[in-house]
C-alpha cells in the first residue's frame, strides 16, 4: 500500500500582500514566512498525513536549509533515507509572492533539484517492488523524470505525473509511461496548444492527451472542478465550495489525495474525490506543507 515520490524539497520564502505586484512595481505587504515545500515534497506530506506509508527520493544541498527540511519531512513521517545532502548545492528555493485572494506568483531557483540524475534513479529503482504508485513533477530534469517513469513500468507501479511546473511540451516518449497525468488549466494548455478554462475544453485537451499515449488524463479546473477521462469512461466531478487563502499547494494536496485513495485500492471516482477534497482544505491555509491537511481533518470534511 505504501507510495515512492520523485521529485524536488525546497524551503518557501512566502511574502502576503493586497495583490500581486505588476513589472517594475514595489508593494508593501503584510507579512512574510518561511515554509518547507518543493512540489515533490509537498506530495510526499500530502499522502504521509493522510496516514499513508510514503517515502521521498530527492536532494538537498549541504550550504542551507538542509537539516530544516529533512526535519520537516520526517515530522510529517514521510520517511528520508534516500534523501541526498549534495555537498556541491543549495538547497532549492521557492520565492512565493501571495495576494489577499489567495492568488500566488513563484520563482523556483533549483539548486540541489537540478542535480538530481541516475545515481538517484538506481536508488529509486530498488525501492519500487512492491509499491502502490509513483509521483513525479517537473522540478527536476525532465531526464530524470523519464529514467524514473521507465523503472516504475519495469517494475509493475503506477506513475503519476504532476506536469508542473508547465512546460510547452513534454518529450513525447513520456506520455506512454504516465499512468495518470494531472495537468491544471495552465499547464493542460501548454500541453495540448489550446487555452483550457472550462469543462469544453478540458474534455478536448483530455482528448488530445489520451491520444499522446496516457492511460487517464485528470484536468483539474480550480475552483470549477475536475475533469477526468480514460478509455474506459468520462466525467466531470464539482470542486468543493471552501474560503480561498492561499492556493500555494492545492494541486500537490490533489495529487496526494488522488495517490492516497488509489493506494488504498478505490476507484478512479472516488480518488478524484479524494484528490478535490484535499486540494480544497489545502486552500483554506497559508503555506505551502503547513495547510495539507491531516487524516482527521481529512475524514470530517469528506462526510
Amino acid at each position: 500500500m505504501s507510495i515512492i515520490v520523485f521529485g524536488s524539497i525546497n524551503i518557501d520564502l512566502v511574502a502576503t500582500a493586497p495583490r500581486l505586484p505588476t513589472a517594475g512595481e514595489t508593494l508593501l505587504g503584510h507579512d512574510f514566512f518561511q515554509a518547507p515545500g518543493g512540489k515533490g515534497a509537498n506530495q510526499a506530506v500530502a499522502i504521509a498525513k493522510l496516514g499513508i506509508p510514503t517515502e521521498i527520493i530527492g536532494r538537498v544541498g549541504k550550504k542551507s536549509f538542509s537539516e530544516e527540511l529533512i526535519n520537516y519531512l520526517q515530522a510529517a513521517g514521510v520517511k528520508t533515507d534516500n534523501v541526498f545532502v549534495d555537498e556541491t548545492a543549495s538547497s532549492g528555493v521557492a520565492i512565493i509572492n501571495v495576494d489577499d485572494a489567495g492568488e500566488n506568483q513563484i520563482v523556483v531557483i533549483p539548486g540541489a533539484n537540478e542535480r538530481v540524475n541516475l545515481e538517484d534513479v538506481e536508488r529509486l529503482s530498488q525501492l519500487l517492488p512492491g509499491k502502490k504508485a509513483l509521483l513525479l513533477q517537473l522540478e527536476i530534469p525532465i531526464s530524470s523524470v523519464i529514467a524514473a517513469a521507465k523503472e516504475a513500468k519495469k517494475a509493475g507501479v503506477k506513475v503519476i505525473l504532476d506536469p508542473a511546473p508547465a512546460q510547452k511540451e513534454l518529450p513525447e516518449e513520456l506520455y506512454p509511461l504516465v499512468d495518470i497525468l494531472t495537468p491544471n488549466e495552465v499547464e493542460a494548455a501548454q500541453l495540448v496548444g489550446f487555452p483550457v478554462n472550462g469543462e469544453d475544453s478540458a474534455k478536448k485537451a483530455a482528448e488530445v492527451l489520451l491520444q499522446k499515449g496516457v492511460k487517464c488524463a485528470v484536468v483539474k479546473l480550480g475552483a470549477k472542478g475536475v475533469y477526468c477521462s480514460t478509455a474506459a469512461e468520462s466525467f466531470f466531478t464539482p470542486a468543493f465550495s471552501v474560503k480561498t487563502v492561499d492556493t500555494t499547494a492545492a494541486g500537490d494536496a490533489f495529487n496526494g489525495g488522488l495517490a492516497a485513495a488509489i493506494s488504498q485500492g478505490f476507484s478512479l471516482r472516488k480518488a478524484i474525490v479524494w484528490g478535490s477534497a484535499a486540494g480544497a482544505l489545502a486552500a483554506t491555509k497559508s503555506g505551502a506543507q503547513p495547510s495539507l491537511p491531516d487524516r482527521e481533518t481529512f475524514d470530517k470534511f469528506l462526510q
